[in-house]
């Protein structure tokens, strides 16, 4: 039986992401259980090698042969000018091919070639220079997938959350909120945690304000009119969904102990405990796509780029998850 080619975006040139790439491709374990394909640059990947005293990628795969290989090797995408850029250093040459590389490997996944696709961190600035108009990856695939609605989630062995809204400021969170949101939101994580925990899900919904708005004093209603609607609706359908809960509260020990998924409303009010509870292991997939995404849970690190410094281990994490919900 053929082991599942798994996509692997090289993310930033500039940042941490070739020398973990380079990790997966010299993984021993890692290519027992999938075939790991980056989708970057030789030369860039070359050059970090050579930085890090790394090993450099073997195989090199040209876009035409992607069908038919069997082996960890590069896609190479590129190559860019290695005059381009600098390890390091915010550039919209390196966010174009961050996102030539997000695109190609959601190309490859609609069409076949690839059962999924796992990204390494891309730079939001570096893109927004090159005229990338998403805020990440999130919204990137849903518009190139055509996706109706998806949330984010990130997973680890000891948390897992949702998000309602991700890449926003927080005075624009309370207008984004809307019933359906929320609902899709909680139906995007039940679903998605029926398949990782092969049975019905023990959900908790976070509120927005502090205290979960106790009672309508704090914030404009939302938790009264928006999200304890929505969960009830949710719970109509089946759903085992507690809350919303305050959030100073929803992440105890003993309450994560108890609960599969945690259904936050904005950014940080997940992230926040996730990476203080689980940073080198979470992992971040993408709900509601036709394809199987995943992600390195932490950022493009510039500052100990191209140093040999960087861990791998999310987005190891990363590649075999996406190898086990796609294969």
């Amino acid at each position: 039986m053929s082991l599942p080619k798994i996509a692997v975006t090289m993310g930033d040139p500039a940042g941490v992401g070739p020398e973990i790439c380079l990790d997966l491709l010299a993984d021993r374990e890692l290519a027992g259980r999938c075939t790991p394909i980056v989708f970057g640059d030789r030369e860039v990947l070359g050059r970090c090698a050579e930085a890090c005293g790394k090993a450099p990628p073997v195989e090199v795969i040209e876009p035409g042969e992607l069908a038919g290989t069997t082996e960890p090797g590069v896609l190479d995408l590129g190559p860019m000018d290695p005059g381009q850029f600098q390890p390091g250093v915010v550039n919209a040459a390196t966010g174009g091919a961050t996102y030539r590389y997000i695109t190609a490997a959601v190309d490859a996944c609609l069409g076949g070639d690839i059962a999924a696709m796992a990204t390494a961190p891309a730079n939001k600035e570096a893109m927004h220079l090159a005229g990338v108009k998403h805020p990440g990856h999130t919204e990137i695939l849903a518009e190139r997938t055509g996706a109706r609605r998806a949330c984010m989630m990130l997973t680890s062995d000891v948390l897992t959350c949702s998000f309602v809204t991700v890449h926003v400021g927080l005075h624009e969170v309370p207008d984004l909120l809307s019933v359906e949101r929320v609902l899709e939101t909680v139906e995007l994580t039940r679903a998605a945690m029926r398949r990782l925990r092969g049975r019905e899900p023990k959900l908790v919904a976070c509120g927005l304000n502090p205290h979960a708005g106790e009672g309508g004093m704090f914030g404009r209603g939302e938790e009264e009119e928006i999200i304890a609607p929505a969960l009830e609706r949710a719970r109509a359908a089946g759903c085992d969904i507690e809350g919303p809960l305050p959030p100073d509260t929803a992440f105890l020990d003993w309450r994560r102990e108890q609960t599969d998924a945690v259904v936050c409303m904005y950014h940080d009010q997940g992230h926040i405990p996730l990476k203080a509870l689980a940073f080198d292991r979470a992992v971040n997939t993408t709900l509601g796509l036709p394809i199987v995404r995943t992600s390195a849970d932490h950022g493009t690190a510039l500052d100990i780029a191209w140093q040999g410094k960087a861990n791998s281990r999310s987005l190891k994490e990363a590649v075999l998850l996406a190898a086990k919900l796609g294969g």
